[in-house]
């Protein structure tokens, strides 16, 4: 039989294997169970079909409702905030005469650390007690009494953004960077020479050839953020009242502390939905800028 395969077919033969078997099969099998009343603790659960019942009933649970509306808001508000920060890092790293390296490598530091890492390292740092935040609020004057960063519900959501923000924006201004090392300046010099001020230069020359690097980035981070869990299971497990549950810590909960692994299967795949969503519009944003230079350019 295998003298009929093809040599590379037959090279690549134990590689297919290997991912259908992790891949593939979890993959179809967790879909399947998104359409059944599947629990942990009643296996034969897994064998009888009730169609849509899971996703009719996701989306008329209001807790469900609102983990979604967070994780589009949580998304939103970080993706943007760290493409700023990640465009003015870029472009402080790209004025620098001296360091470069070194700055570059400084500017990749907190991607060297791991999701649940840098949940403890925040969750220390926003803490109302022994917090080092609190501390320094306390030892300017700025406040008399502790916030409760992780108890007040806005604050906990503003304190996740900031440990997503502070995790991620290097992924941003690295690829913004390698956008304004690969740019020409012959355009910028003419632009220089035509009068233009450096607003003008940066709004009109810069930023349209940075476009699709910072897509690029957008649909990185739009991947991460939507499935986030490690640093809100950390810091906050989704409390306080479940003010900052998002989707992926809401499936974790129904899935394991609930057992109710078909419904939390079908919370996954809006998820996903929601992931596949956000990359179209950037892929499709990325094409736009890369069409719009290639005419320009």
């Amino acid at each position: 039989m295998f003298k009929k395969i093809s040599p590379p077919v037959l090279l690549l033969l134990p590689a297919i294997i290997v991912l259908v078997a992790v891949v593939l099969f979890p993959l179809l099998l967790s879909f399947y169970s998104s359409f059944t009343p599947f629990r942990l603790t009643r296996p034969a659960t897994l064998f009888t079909f009730i169609g849509l019942r899971n996703y009719i009933r996701i989306l008329t649970d209001p807790v469900f409702l609102a983990a979604f509306i967070r994780t589009v808001v949580l998304l939103t508000i970080a993706l943007n905030l760290e493409m700023l920060l990640g465009l003015g890092l870029a472009l402080l790293v790209n004025k620098a005469t001296h360091g470069k390296r070194v700055l570059r490598t400084l500017m990749m530091f907190p991607m060297m650390f791991s999701p649940v890492l840098v949940g403890f390292q925040f969750k220390f740092m926003f803490n109302d007690n022994v917090g080092i935040i609190n501390n320094a609020l306390q030892s300017l004057g700025i406040t008399e009494t502790a916030i409760p960063w992780l108890i007040d519900g806005n604050l906990a959501l503003f304190s996740i953004v900031i440990a997503e923000v502070w995790s991620s924006t290097s992924v941003f201004a690295i690829l913004i960077l390698a956008g304004l090392l690969a740019m020409p300046q012959e355009p910028v010099e003419a632009a220089k020479v035509d009068g233009c001020t450096s607003w003008q230069t940066f709004r009109y020359v810069t930023w349209p050839f940075l476009m699709p690097f910072a897509f690029i980035a957008m649909t990185i981070r739009s991947l991460d953020v939507a499935r986030a869990y490690d640093i809100v299971k950390i810091m906050t497990d989704g409390g306080p009242a479940r003010r900052t549950e998002l989707i992926w810590t809401l499936v974790g909960r129904t899935a394991y502390a609930d057992a109710q692994m078909g419904l939390a299967n079908a919370m996954a795949y809006v998820s996903i939905i929601l992931s596949i969503a956000f990359t179209v519009y950037f892929f499709r944003k990325l094409a736009l800028a890369r069409t719009q230079i290639g005419a320009e350019w």
